[in-house]
């Protein structure tokens, strides 16, 4: 009887090594969750540079004041990436202040730009707002380094909002 049991052991080890069964390990599936984390919080960088090109696009003359606010964004986006983009993984925009995107309509899914400049900048704040408060509840659930980094993103998003929001009268 033992003997029996040792050899139905050693078929299913033997069944497992062949088939690469078996439950991942703990290192497979906490670089598993970094990467989908990542992943995630990338695309969501995505959106929100596509709401600055939004906002751009309606309104040109906004560009100098929110050019280094998106190309924050951008590094945020580079910095989050779980491996080495081949290819810039943030829409393009021309680097020109004075050079803007053509108006065009909203995409599926896209917000839609407000008409007036001091509204623009507020929609902006509250899609900086809303991705820093989804960052910082992910930071309970991300490994250490990928934490760091979600705490600093989301506490540069909360600069972007306040900065947004700060001195209405210069979008009106």
């Amino acid at each position: 009887m033992l003997a029996g049991a040792a050899v139905a052991a050693a078929g299913s080890a033997l069944v497992t090594g062949c088939s690469g069964g078996g439950e991942p390990s703990a290192a497979d599936q906490a670089i598993s969750l970094e990467r989908r984390m990542r992943e995630g919080a990338v695309r969501d960088s995505g959106r929100l540079l596509e709401r600055y090109d939004a906002t751009l696009a309606v309104h040109p003359d906004l560009a100098e004041r929110l050019a280094p606010l998106r190309e924050a964004v951008a590094a945020h986006a580079k910095a989050l990436a779980f491996t080495t983009p081949k290819a810039d993984p943030t829409p393009s925009r021309p680097a020109s202040p004075s050079a803007s995107p053509s108006p065009s309509a909203p995409a599926a899914g896209r917000a839609e730009v407000p008409a007036k400049p001091a509204e623009a900048l507020s929609a902006l704040a509250d899609a900086e707002r809303s991705l820093s408060e989804a960052r910082t509840i992910a930071l309970a659930g991300a490994p250490g380094e990928l934490a760091r980094m979600l705490a600093s993103v989301a506490a540069c998003g909360a600069v972007h909002a306040f900065l947004l929001t700060s001195n209405p009268g210069a979008a009106s």
